[in-house]
């Protein structure tokens, strides 16, 4: 299998603020210039030159060259401008003529100018020069080339620096001057391919920024765009080489040096208390779930680290699960462990869940998993309430797609049912979820769970998934915060609720007292606020209502004129909201979101 992520739309260099403090007061980075799925059976934004190109499924949607015959079958995508940034992208060789490839094209500067990887027949896949036609080897490697196999192929350039991997195994690095600039492209020759999750990402300065790929996905409304980071940090600099390596191709009994990786399932039970795992870019077909066993622990001055390797993208792909509470992704029961720069996608359940203490989740994806993407829960029915995870801190991710067959209780984030206390979401992003972008769901035969504090996020679309189906079992909210009349004392803090189809923020049976403070909530389907017991405090929180339809708000509470709730009328402050909703993160993993061009200022 092969990643499998939405189009993203490149984010600007810089975000003007407004007055106000700012939802996220850093300069706005586009780590991800571009990046093309082709869910949406789209190739807008696309040039062709020879071939014959469609947009067809195998597993998901993707993009196909089907004449074998063409000598030079080329798509086009980005901005001739673009210097330094890597371009990755899925290919599978549907077959190999003699004298033909599949392959990935980088820095673009005509149809007969680029740098090129390609996959060739007879097991060999070459880093290449193309000017006007004429063809200088950079690098070669011999290795399996087979046809209806999928590879994860990326191109790097920085200044004259080239250089070529093949599911996170480097081809090989040269340094070449004679193209500085250009757009990135797919072609064939001689040959048949698809072509899938191709992505731009960029450290240093950001690219020109380019249109998003594709029509908007057919829900309710209009897709937001947002340009967000799966890479760990900007940085390029190499990792030490104490560390230890997986990749896709690695190996249990291997060492686990960058020569001779291990797996991931392998380098976790060797990590030592400060040590780091580096995870290689590329899919990783997994049937199991990555367990961290309860007692594989760092330290608060030694953490345990998982990070995806510098500039590369690694997906932990179990597809292969049946949906069973059983088949989780990756599961988090040691304490003090750090991870970063993941997408873990289509497991059988959770794709992360977390039943440890004292861990942070930063800068992953969870999408298109068949239970809630990430949760926070006790490891085990016996586990004694002293021990229920707490003090994890999930901080500048994604949740999106996640759906179960009966859309019940599949969520973008969970911290429900069993979990202490501390435990924080700050910068984090939740959309199209089949349920609620998030639940803190309490249930009376476990007792009441720990407060959790929710800042600076974003829940969008929930209830609708970005192909547009719906389930009427999900709940549909945005920030669900409650459940079975047992009071918690949550913190809600300058989030965003936007179109989400139910309430947008909700109390769901939960008389606590809690924190509602300088939230935004826009047009969701019923009430943007929906508080019918409690003493919670609300201060300056916002509601608008720009398209027909909804109820009036009801906080029941501690309120006072400080908020502008929407009981028929918007009130003043809604004249900065309206318009369509776009996101990023920040090269520091702050959010950033703008309403109509207008950065949210909370």
């Amino acid at each position: 299998m092969r990643p499998n992520k939405r189009t993203w739309l490149a984010a600007s260099a810089a975000v003007t603020a407004v007055a106000g403090v700012a939802l996220a007061t850093q300069v706005a980075f586009a780590d991800t210039a571009f990046s093309a799925t082709f869910e949406d059976g789209s190739t807008s934004g696309w040039s062709k030159s020879g071939g014959t190109w469609s947009v067809v499924t195998d597993g998901t949607k993707v993009l196909q060259q089907s004449n074998a015959g063409s000598e030079n079958a080329r798509e086009f995508a980005g901005d001739s401008g673009w210097t330094d940034y890597t371009v990755q992208a899925s290919v599978k060789p549907l077959s190999l003529g003699s004298g033909g490839f599949a392959g990935l094209l980088a820095r673009s500067t005509s149809s007969t100018t680029f740098y090129r990887l390609a996959l060739l027949p007879g097991n060999t896949v070459q880093l290449q020069a193309v000017n006007s036609g004429s063809v200088t080897v950079l690098g070669s490697v011999s290795r399996t080339v087979s046809t209806g196999t999928w590879y994860t192929l990326a191109i790097a350039v920085n200044g004259s620096s080239i250089s070529g991997s093949v599911n996170g195994t480097t081809v090989a690095t040269a340094s070449n001057s004679s193209i500085t600039k250009g757009r990135i492209g797919l072609q064939t020759a001689y040959s048949s391919a698809n072509f899938d999750n191709v992505t731009v990402t960029t450290g240093g300065t950001s690219p020109t920024p380019s249109q998003t790929t594709g029509s908007p996905t057919a829900s309710a409304s209009p897709s937001p765009s947002r340009s967000a980071s799966t890479s760990p940090s900007p940085s390029t600099s190499q990792p030490p080489s104490s560390a230890l390596y997986v990749s896709p191709t690695g190996n249990a009994g291997n060492p686990g040096t960058q020569a001779s990786p291990t797996t991931l399932a392998s380098a976790i039970t060797r990590v030592t208390a400060g040590g780091t795992i580096y995870v290689r870019g590329g899919t990783y077909s997994l049937s199991s779930t990555i367990t961290i066993a309860a007692g594989n622990n760092g330290t608060s001055g030694a953490l345990k680290n998982i990070t995806a390797y510098p500039g590369e993208t690694p997906v932990l792909n179990f597809s292969a699960q049946s949906e069973d509470p059983a088949n989780r992704g990756l599961s988090v029961n040691g304490n003090y462990w750090h991870i970063t720069g993941l997408v873990v996608e289509r497991a059988g359940d959770n794709g992360i869940s977390i039943g440890g203490s004292n861990n942070t989740i930063e800068r992953v994806v969870t999408q298109f998993n068949r239970d809630s993407g990430l949760q926070i829960s006790r490891i085990a029915s016996d586990t004694p309430k002293a021990n229920w995870p707490a003090n994890n801190l999930i901080i500048s991710s994604e949740s999106h797609d996640n759906a179960d067959s009966d859309g019940e209780d599949a969520d973008g984030f969970a911290a429900k049912l069993t979990i202490g206390t501390g435990n924080v979401f700050r910068y984090d992003v939740s959309h199209n979820n089949i349920d609620d972008g998030w639940d803190l769901y309490t249930k009376t035969d476990t007792g009441a769970i720990g407060p959790v504090t929710i800042q600076d996020s974003l829940s969008y679309n929930n209830g609708t998934l970005s192909n547009g189906q719906v389930n009427t079992n999900g709940d549909r909210n945005g920030y669900k915060l409650g459940g079975e009349d047992i009071g918690v004392n949550h913190v809600v803090q300058r989030s965003i609720a936007y179109k989400n189809g139910h309430h947008g923020f909700t109390y769901n049976s939960n008389p606590g007292s809690m924190t509602i403070s300088n939230n935004l909530s826009v047009d969701n389907a019923e009430r943007n606020f929906s508080f019918d017991e409690g003493t919670s405090t609300f201060r300056n929180n916002t509601s608008c209502r720009y398209a027909s339809g909804g109820s009036n708000d009801k906080t029941i509470g501690n309120t006072d004129s400080s908020n502008q709730f929407w009981t028929g009328t918007n009130g003043s402050r809604c004249t900065n909201y309206s318009g369509a909703l776009a996101w990023s993160f920040a090269s520091d993993g702050h959010l950033v979101v703008t309403l109509g061009g207008r950065t949210v200022s909370l």
